[in-house]
């Protein structure tokens, strides 16, 4: 029986996600103002390369194939890491040219965000598979949380340092941040899982090799499982309503309610905090009452998504009557909402991941995470572009944030549906064989 991880081993896999966030910063948030206003380029420009890096990780299934067939994840994510970095100082070097060679520099970033795009699949799908078979059930919410967090302390620690690095700012001041920031990436994350995997060499036996098959194969397998194409589609939808909030809340909250840029950001934090207390509350709940009701994963997916549902409604209403007072409570509300969501939804992905046929775990993996990332590219796409057509049509704005609030919520509305069918399924002597006549196995997701 192989060691279960403890919480040093928990928080040393959480640095390889703070390096995951130290890198994306530095592209998606850094790049973004720099080719918008140090280059005076237009801003669509850094929204479709962000958007594509989302795109590329629909191959993330074919990494999980591959690291199942290994059996080992190390290699993926110090390998996706690797080459994350090179694709950050590669559309650092391709911002460089924009400015001697513009048609060069955007085929060069274009190239470049479709690598770091490649190392985000690689790298995070591999670290949440081996953190979901070596983490005991209760603390999957816990796991899930300390990831999450750690990313936003990635965040946070490289915007800080590089923002005195980038003093007095010029484009070789941006390479030298940039390949400092990925060496130090490179670096943590090699320590941080060497040896992790020491004890748990997972050589497939010869039965298991003699029945492997091609990757189409295994991922008609996996889709063919009820829980897996379930969660898969409440990952895409929820994750969907969830990310199309996040570029159209400050515009909101300044464009109807008057707020200065200064106010906004403000409530932005407010939302984060949200976020960050409804992570820790979950997280605290699952892991101490594991054994409850309360201490359900399931029971925190419903909650978040019927809550941010209701939060949602409420600023589409807040908006349309004035209703300035309720905006602030409302907003750390979905902030709340959105992080009991998160936390269990990341949570449910790590439970089931070794549910049905095994060594399937990372083509899974890769499967739902395919699906989250495809969901965030197209979210903030979709709710930007709908409010410009809604304003277009009827001419208000209070009306276009709104509509596109009371979408969202419906969407969190049909995320709901998809969670409860998947925790409805069960192993019936008529419904237990899947397409190759294998357990399909029952899924109602508990902490424990």
């Amino acid at each position: 029986m192989t060691r279960k991880l403890g919480w040093f081993d928990i928080l040393r896999l959480g640095l390889v996600q703070a390096a995951i966030g130290s890198l994306v910063v530095i592209t998606t948030s850094t790049l973004n103002r720099v080719l918008v206003v140090e280059l005076a380029l237009p801003a669509i420009l850094p929204g479709v390369l962000v958007a594509l890096h989302y795109f590329v990780q629909v191959v993330r299934p074919r990494f999980g194939y591959d690291s199942d067939l290994g059996g080992r994840r190390t290699p993926w994510i110090i390998g996706g890491i690797a080459t994350l970095a090179a694709g950050g100082v590669g559309a650092v070097l391709a911002t460089c040219l924009m400015p001697i060679n513009l048609a060069l520099g955007i085929a060069l970033a274009v190239l470049a965000f479709i690598v770091i795009g490649l190392g985000v699949g690689a790298s995070g799908t591999a670290l949440l598979v081996l953190m979901s078979k070596r983490i005991a059930p209760q603390r999957l919410a816990a796991a899930a949380t300390v990831t999450w967090l750690m990313m936003i302390v990635g965040f946070i620690v490289t915007s800080v340092i590089a923002g005195r690095m980038l003093e007095p700012f010029s484009l070789t001041r941006l390479v030298e941040t940039t390949v400092g920031i990925g060496l130090v990436a490179l670096l943590v994350t090699v320590l941080a899982v060497y040896g992790i995997e020491r004890d748990i060499a997972e050589v497939p036996t010869a039965p298991a090799q003699a029945e492997r098959k091609d990757f189409v194969a295994v991922l008609r397998e996996v889709w063919a499982e009820p829980h897996s194409r379930r969660l898969t589609s409440f990952i895409f939808v929820s994750m969907l309503a969830y990310s199309a909030q996040d570029l159209i809340l400050e515009p909101f909250a300044g464009a109807v309610f008057g707020l200065t840029p200064g106010e906004t950001t403000k409530l932005s934090g407010t939302q984060n905090a949200g976020v960050l207390l409804g992570m820790l509350f979950v997280a605290v709940i699952c892991t101490t009452r594991a054994s409850s009701r309360i201490g359900s994963i399931r029971s925190w997916t419903l909650f978040g998504c019927v809550s941010s549902a209701a939060m949602l409604v409420g600023l589409a209403v807040a908006g349309l009557v004035g209703a300035n007072a309720a905006l602030k409570p409302l907003v750390f509300g979905l902030g709340l909402a959105n992080g009991a969501y998160a936390v269990a939804a990341i949570g449910s992905m790590m439970g089931l991941v070794g549910r049905g046929r095994g060594e399937r775990e990372g083509t899974r993996m890769g499967l739902w995470g395919a699906a989250q990332a495809v969901a965030f590219g197209l979210g903030g796409i979709l709710a930007t572009g709908s409010v410009d057509l809604v304003r277009a049509m009827t001419g208000s704005v209070a009306e276009s944030y709104g509509l596109v609030f009371a979408a969202e919520a419906l969407l969190f509305v049909l995320a709901t549906v998809f969670a409860v069918r998947l925790s409805r399924l069960e192993v019936r002597n008529d419904d237990d064989q899947n397409v190759d006549g294998l357990p399909s196995y029952a899924t109602g997701v508990h902490g424990g």
